[in-house]
């Protein structure tokens, strides 16, 4: 009850204290005249803008579908044109404050209008210019109660009051003016933050003449040098001594060495495969332990593969280094398959390769390059004689990509219609006996 009453107490005294400048500003003729001054300069700066943001406009605005960052900045400025009546109030305003004290040897009044146009263009900055989200919260919540702190002469006093106020936790101390600037400070760095990081990872993802892996590399690295800097900067500001960051560093090394070896071999590992850029997203790889899909997604800790039937599979960057790995190189390589069949005893087999090689190699996804469809002659079977045709497609034979049934389909048309029968297993049985 005490405290409340302390403040009531506060707050009745800066109340007084308002009510009397102001009668005093109001029998006071220099007081009078600055308010003339006041209504002038605003007078003064509405006709100024409305003679010149036609012509600002015309100057400053891009044609309709100029591309380019100058076009891009230009329409930028273009956001910030209700700023322009309370800050050139602002401005005539401060030169009738220097009049002012010139003549008269005060200027309390006029200084209260100066500050008085600032809360007006913080209020046009929030209301028009601020996007919705976390800036205009911002501005809604701290930017606004501040610049009417500083408007009413009472910033000073309440940064004070603030200041002197303090937060314990455990052995560690804040004032509360600190804790509040941390918090605003780390929002705002860090939506800072996460904006670059996502303008430089769309940046770094366009520059199509950098291998893949590269450009994840890049971008994990614009991230990590990012948010480091953010961090730090915020340590900075909240007045902790960046040498408690070094003694975190050496906790964390040792929490490494006693528990956190997989997590850190996870990580050297996906940096080793984003530096080799022998395995990357897009590529379709099988490992030791049968996993077997399409990497969709490289982060620090693993890999994200994507099978056939829609299934996601996380390996550990570990594995792909320190097991067998079989890539299948990306979706657009080339990669040879076969397709086994059979034919009777009857066959002139001579025929055979032309017939099934013409068939297969009119397909439209089987490629002529690096070569041709190839068939060959495997070996006499029990029942058959027994082919395979090699043929070359783009991609792999899985998933969306079917190319064996068709390959298939091909040589069963095509063996049918040169009278080439395929076989089908034959027994002769012998009774032995006497007879009747």
């Amino acid at each position: 009850m005490g405290g409340q009453t302390g403040l009531i107490d506060r707050l009745r005294g800066w109340l007084t204290d308002a009510v009397d400048l102001v009668a005093g500003w109001l029998a006071s003729p220099a007081a009078l005249s600055q308010f003339v001054l006041l209504a002038v300069a605003y007078l003064a700066a509405r006709q100024l803008v409305r003679r010149l943001s036609p012509s600002i406009v015309r100057l400053v605005s891009p044609a309709e579908a100029a591309p380019g960052i100058i076009a891009r900045l230009r329409r930028f400025l273009l956001i910030f044109l209700p700023l322009l009546l309370p800050l050139l109030a602002y401005a005539l305003t401060a030169v009738g404050e220097a009049v002012t004290r010139s003549v008269f040897g005060s200027g309390e009044v006029i200084a209260f209008g100066k500050r008085l146009f600032l809360l007006l263009a913080a209020r046009e900055l929030v209301a028009r210019i601020l996007p919705d989200g976390f800036l205009k919260l911002l501005g809604r919540y701290v930017l606004l109660p501040v610049a009417a702190l500083h408007a009413l002469g009472l910033l000073d006093d309440v940064t004070a009051q603030l200041d002197a106020a303090e937060v314990n936790l455990g052995n560690i101390r804040f004032s509360v003016l600190s804790l509040i600037r941390g918090l605003i400070a780390g929002a705002l760095l860090f939506w800072l933050g996460a904006w670059s990081n996502r303008q430089s990872a769309g940046y770094i993802k366009s520059q199509q003449d950098l291998r893949p892996a590269t450009r994840e590399l890049a971008i994990k690295a614009a991230e990590v040098g990012i948010f480091g800097a953010a961090f730090l900067l915020l340590m900075s500001i909240m007045g902790i001594d960046l040498t408690a960051v070094a003694v975190i560093g050496g906790a964390l090394g040792v929490g490494i060495g006693l528990g956190l070896q997989q997590i850190a071999a996870n990580f050297v590992s996906g940096v080793i495969l984003l530096l080799e850029g022998q395995t990357t997203v897009g590529d379709y790889v099988e490992l030791d332990g049968g996993e077997k899909g399409t990497i969709v997604k490289m982060t620090a800790r693993a890999c994200v593969l994507e099978t056939f039937d829609g299934k996601w599979i996380v390996v550990p960057n570990e594995h792909f280094i320190t097991t067998r790995v079989v890539n299948y190189s990306d979706q657009g390589s080339a990669n040879r398959y076969e397709a086994l069949f059979s034919v009777t005893y009857e066959t002139d087999i001579n025929l055979v390769p032309d017939i099934v090689e013409t068939a297969v190699a009119a397909l439209p996804f089987v490629l002529k390059d690096p070569d041709s469809p190839d068939c060959e002659l495997r070996g006499f079977g029990e029942s058959s004689v027994d082919f395979a045709v090699e043929y070359w497609v783009s991609g792999i034979d899985d998933g969306k990509n079917r190319y064996g049934s068709p390959v298939l389909f091909a040589i069963w048309n095509a063996l049918k219609t040169a009278g080439i029968e395929m076989p089908y297993p034959r027994r002769v049985v012998e009774i032995r006996g006497k007879t009747a």
